[in-house]
């Protein structure tokens, strides 16, 4: 049995069944991009911070940010965020250090858990921050993550 020829074949009825939808106006090739580009364009946590409008999010103790404390590949981070806060609305991540500190914003609806896995990219050693939004208020945590060069500890 010819294996290939059964993935390309499934490849392509699924792109075809996607430009259907493209073009039928059912799905919008645009939802997955930011709608508001400022807090991406930001350099600087505070800039990033003021572009989310969580200037004055306070610390919180009921959100969990799980990240390693020495990542020694800062090209792929595994970051966790928990959020026990009641009514979370959106999680955002950013890597303090970064060039351009906002990693991605998380939108969550219909009473959705307040959980976040992704990997993300480390310039150097950071502290990684979970802005949450909730009930209006803002908070946040945060976590540093060592990245060290070639897995050596320095």
């Amino acid at each position: 049995m010819n294996h290939q020829r059964r993935t390309v074949l499934k490849g392509v009825g699924s792109a075809a069944a996607v430009g259907v939808a493209v073009a039928a106006g059912l799905l919008k090739p645009t939802v997955a991009f930011a709608g508001d580009r400022t807090a991406f364009e930001a350099k600087g946590k505070d800039a990033v911070m003021n572009a989310l409008k969580a200037g004055g999010a306070a610390e919180s103790k009921d959100i969990t940010v799980k990240a390693p404390d020495i990542a020694e590949n800062g090209a792929v981070v595994p970051v966790e965020v928990t959020s026990n806060v009641a009514g979370t609305d959106s999680i955002a991540i950013i890597a303090e250090k970064n060039a351009f500190p906002m990693v991605g914003e998380f939108h969550l609806s219909n009473g959705a858990q307040g959980f976040i896995a992704t990997r993300i990219k480390l310039a150097n050693t950071s502290q990684v921050r979970a802005v949450v939004k909730a009930g209006g208020k803002v908070y946040t945590a945060a976590k540093e993550v060592k990245v060290t060069i070639g897995g050596c500890g320095g």
